[in-house]
């Protein structure tokens, strides 16, 4: 039976020092630190069981959506779970309703991320009390209620070795070097396998047009976020451009809100869609746009690495294929081999392939000790680094 009141709301500013070994790190993303806003709900029903929901952050700006889960935790404190996922959209319209914090939004930004952690919380806590992993539990609703990087040849034979059949390489900071990079990507994975490139919002709309086209020998599948997220019509004139060169436009992991999935979907703006299970307004919004992308038949391959994104996307990219798409075709889920040795449950992977997670909820818990020792800036590790930095 699900519910009970809903009596503790905690966060914590996760923080992991990734720069320091320029993990993740692109031509606009330099030096990243991955991190995690992390949310804790907690009952009164008295079954151990706990909501953990988390959105992503690069380091810094991290404590601004620590503070703007505080900001949002009156909307959740005291309230039941049943009455919550009794009329989820209402509680959803309450969170980016709010008639003060919307301001500093509408939807977007460090508002929303802290929404999509809160909401994250919830889906969790949901799916472990009806004892279900979270794509089992979208599969179960009923219709009415349904709304890296390659860096070294020894990395990409590792990759081949396990079965991986399709490479992504960042691109975009220096052209010279991207061609040498592509090209020995292409060389060592051969004409059959599937190469993208990913240029993370560096060029303007000419200069991706550009750039693209002398990268076009290597026959990439796509170019995955060219331009500003913002710049929909930007997006339209790449794509359009790159259609007589067999290129895909492929983006979404920093779209704000379904709004502008809608735009990109209508101004054919994209041909993959890539969807972000902590940077849209959790579950919910992700429901959204996995519908709207199903009415314009684009293929969804979500976002996915950083911090607990792939113990997240998983559930949302299986119901997909359960309920929505009914497909494969032209459809994959990014998968990055990083910090998942810090979630209580991880993700699995065999053949290249994720597999099905079995235990209850949205796999969003991390282990205790892993919060501890990351937690900015009290945890162990931070207090050596800040008190080497100091010195």
């Amino acid at each position: 039976m699900v519910g009970g009141r809903i009596c503790g709301l905690s966060v914590r500013d996760v923080r992991f020092p990734t720069s320091l070994g320029g993990h993740g790190s692109d031509a606009m993303h330099t030096d990243p630190d991955y991190s995690a806003a992390y949310v804790i709900l907690e009952t009164d029903v008295g079954d151990g069981l706990k909501g953990y929901g988390i959105t992503f952050t690069l380091g810094r700006g991290t404590e601004v959506v620590v503070c703007a889960v505080n900001a949002l935790a009156h909307h959740v404190l005291s309230k039941d779970l049943r009455d919550i996922v009794g009329d989820f959209r209402g509680f959803y319209r309450q969170l980016t309703s709010d008639g003060q914090l919307r301001w500093i939004g509408p939807e977007k930004g460090a508002v929303h991320l802290a929404t999509a952690a809160v909401l994250n919380a919830v889906w969790d806590l949901w799916a472990k009390q009806e004892g279900k992993p979270l794509w089992k539990l979208l599969v179960d609703m009923k219709y009415c209620r349904k709304v890296k990087l390659v860096k070294k040849k020894e990395l990409c034979t590792e990759a081949l070795k396990d079965g991986w059949t399709r490479f992504k390489v960042k691109v975009g900071a220096d052209l010279q070097d991207d061609i040498r990079r592509c090209r020995l990507i292409r060389d060592m994975i051969g004409p059959e396998k599937i190469l993208m490139m990913d240029a993370n919002q560096r060029w303007d709309v000419p200069e991706a047009v550009e750039w693209m086209s002398k990268l076009a020998e290597f026959k990439p599948l796509w170019i995955e976020e060219p331009t500003s997220p913002d710049d929909i019509l930007g997006h339209a004139t790449i794509s359009k451009a790159l259609v007589p060169l067999g290129i895909g436009v492929a983006t979404g992991e920093q779209c704000h809100n379904r709004v502008i999935f809608k735009q990109l979907l209508q101004a054919k703006a994209l041909q993959f869609l890539q969807i972000d299970s902590c940077r849209l307004g959790s579950v919910n919004e992700n429901l959204s746009v996995l519908l709207m992308a199903k009415k314009f038949e684009i293929p969804v391959c979500p976002h996915a690495g950083g911090v607990g994104l792939c113990e997240l996307v998983q559930h949302l990219i299986i119901f997909d294929f359960i309920s929505v798409s009914a497909s494969l075709k032209n459809r994959m889920c990014e998968y990055v081999d990083h910090l998942h040795e810090h979630f209580r449950y991880p993700v699995i992977i065999k053949k290249a392939s994720y597999m099905p997670p079995k235990d209850a909820g949205y796999s969003t818990e991390m282990k205790t000790d892993s919060v501890q020792k990351h937690q900015y800036p009290d945890g162990d590790v931070w207090k050596k680094l800040l008190a080497a930095q100091g010195n």
